[in-house]
């Protein structure tokens, strides 16, 4: 027999198709689309929590989690008229008409649209320049383990505690975690971004051989808590969100009390909803939970008034005023000594260098295969966390870049970047105010 075409679900008192329901979205799982439908429809409690009311970008997977996904801020110009919607500012200036899901049925519209993972504003459709969520973002670098990650949030709980706001934990569905934060939507989003910043800066206080918030990578160590994840036009993968894993991976809440033994490998596509039929959702009391943040950007005043500004922001946002320069440490410094040596000539001791931008990452790598057959003698020193692997956000989908770290490499031995190999550019045929891309999630190649 023929693979089906479409089949419906009843869900929120509607009937909704879902078309090519036996097309294979987890090829190592083996997982559906359909099965894809069938589980947001079973933790539709759960995850309407985290994303109703909210505008959402559509993260669509046509061909599946092993595919490349496009980022579709505008809703499809044909779609039911029981689709919501709200038209969003960007700081860009540009606007768009997003989908805002408020019931289950709305939900599996959307996830028949390819979407594997939910990525909500932190804002509600009714006030969309107040957001009533921080987000606290736990990224592991290169060599950081899940125990650090545990351990890191455990102390963003303590600081959060004692500034009378309540976290709430989640695994990220991937490497890392996240902590929810209810707020009361009375603060600009630079100030909720700034109180992240502040809160990330106790957090690395107290744990320095842990915990960073540093932005730039040549800087950081350990795990890495992203502040900028709470700037404008930010979004994260909302709890009971499927990840694009090869196990069908799900950003999982969890109580406080199991963060230190949780295993974020034990929360599937196939397990989730049993957890939340059998326990319910660790997370159900966060709307009840909102909190102040007076005392955090108290603590951000208090921080500044001890000489710590403002921290980078991501390249395509507008120049703050107390924001530092917005160039890596050391291109920084090779500039000043180019400055101070009369500019004679490239000096060479920026150790990070981009050997190849391309739009799908097998060509990517196939680049820095060629660069290391290039440099054979500079490419044996590279170890694993060297080589870093950068998913950027271009225009409606993500690219790749790759990057090497010559630290190890003796600074009179170290090969001059070239162009890229390849050189995409997503931007290539707009004007200049459109150019940038988001600060990437980086991980090492292996």
């Amino acid at each position: 027999m023929g693979r089906a075409r479409q089949t419906a679900l009843e869900v929120a008192g509607r009937e909704v198709v879902i078309t090519n329901p036996d097309k294979v979205f987890f090829p190592q799982a083996g997982h559906t689309k359909l099965d894809l439908a069938k589980y947001y429809a079973a933790v539709a409690g759960g995850a309407l929590r985290g994303i109703a009311g909210r505008p959402i970008v559509l993260k669509r997977y046509v061909d599946g989690a092993e595919g490349d996904p496009f980022f579709q801020k505008r809703a499809p110009a044909q779609h039911p008229d029981w689709i919501e919607t709200v038209e969003v500012h960007f700081p860009s200036g540009r606007t768009a008409r997003e989908v805002v899901v408020r019931d289950a049925a709305q939900l599996l519209w959307i996830v028949n649209l390819g979407c594997i993972d939910l990525n909500p504003h932190p804002v509600r459709a009714e006030d969309l320049e107040h957001p009533d969520e921080l987000r606290v973002d736990l990224d592991p670098g290169p060599g950081a383990s899940w125990d650090d990650v545990r351990r890191v949030a455990l102390i963003v709980r303590d600081v959060l505690d004692e500034h009378g706001l309540r976290g709430w934990p989640k695994t990220s569905g991937s490497r890392g975690m996240h902590v929810n934060v209810r707020i009361r939507p009375r603060w600009s989003f630079d100030q909720v971004r700034r109180a992240a910043l502040a809160l990330a800066r106790e957090v690395e206080r107290r744990a320095p051989e842990r915990a960073t918030s540093k932005w730039w990578k040549e800087e950081r160590h350990g795990v890495f808590l992203d502040y900028n994840q709470n700037a404008k036009d930010r979004t994260v993968a909302s709890a009971w969100s499927v990840r694009p894993t090869q196990d069908a991976r799900v950003s999982m809440p969890l109580a406080w009390d199991e963060v230190a033994s949780c295993d974020p490998a034990a929360f599937t596509l196939v397990t989730a909803p049993a957890r939340i039929a059998e326990g319910g959702d660790a997370s159900a009391g966060i709307d009840a939970a909102a909190g102040l943040l007076q005392r955090l950007l108290e603590l951000s005043a208090a921080q500044q008034a001890a000489g710590l500004g403002d921290a980078p922001w991501p390249p395509h946002y507008k120049k703050h005023g107390d924001e530092p320069p917005r160039v890596a440490p050391s291109r920084r410094k090779r500039a000043e000594n180019a400055v101070g040596k009369g500019n004679h000539g490239r000096q060479s001791i920026q150790p990070l260098i981009t050997v190849a931008k391309a739009e799908h990452e097998k060509d990517a790598l196939a680049g820095l295969e060629r660069w290391k057959a290039r440099h054979p003698e500079a490419a044996a020193r590279l170890q694993v966390d060297d080589v870093l692997v950068d998913s950027m956000r271009g225009r409606s989908s993500t690219w790749t870049r790759i990057r090497v770290n010559l630290r190890h490499v003796s600074e009179g031995e170290r090969p001059a970047e070239e162009p890229p190999d390849p050189d995409y550019d997503p931007w290539r045929g707009l004007g200049s105010a459109r150019r940038g891309a988001r600060a990437p999630k980086t991980r090492s190649s292996s």
